[in-house]
């Protein structure tokens, strides 16, 4: 392929070129408290692989959640017939917390209110 010199320049994308203590504080700023890093990256117009890149250069090691959720035991049981149950109710779950609370949930329930229950048993 030929270049047509009378036509007008190809662009061409140049390279930026960033200072040490430019890229320093763009990792610091993404080490905040509830910082995205990908937030950062953005603000900056950089790719978060770079702003990772930048991270490990300075010897930045990734830490783990901090807040995991347990493992709980599951059992899973044969159906047996319960004194309780729902009109119209296609499935159940019956959920046995460590004191011996019971909980039967049925397939309609809402996850959030499932929750606030579960949460006021632990207390």
């Amino acid at each position: 392929m030929s270049r047509n010199d009378d036509g007008p320049p190809a662009l061409e994308r140049k390279r930026r070129s960033w200072a040490m203590d430019e890229k320093r504080r763009i990792v610091d700023e993404s080490l905040e408290e509830g910082a995205s890093i990908a937030e950062v990256a953005r603000r900056h117009d950089l790719n978060t692989n770079q702003l990772f890149t930048w991270r490990r250069q300075f010897g930045v090691v990734p830490t783990a959640p901090q807040e995991l959720a347990p493992i709980l035991p599951v059992t899973i049981t044969p159906d047996a017939a319960t004194e309780y149950s729902a009109p119209g109710s296609t499935g159940q779950m019956e959920i046995v917390l460590a004191e011996g609370d019971r909980i039967i949930v049925w397939a309609d329930v809402e996850a959030a209110a499932l929750s606030r229950v579960v949460k006021t048993l632990r207390r």
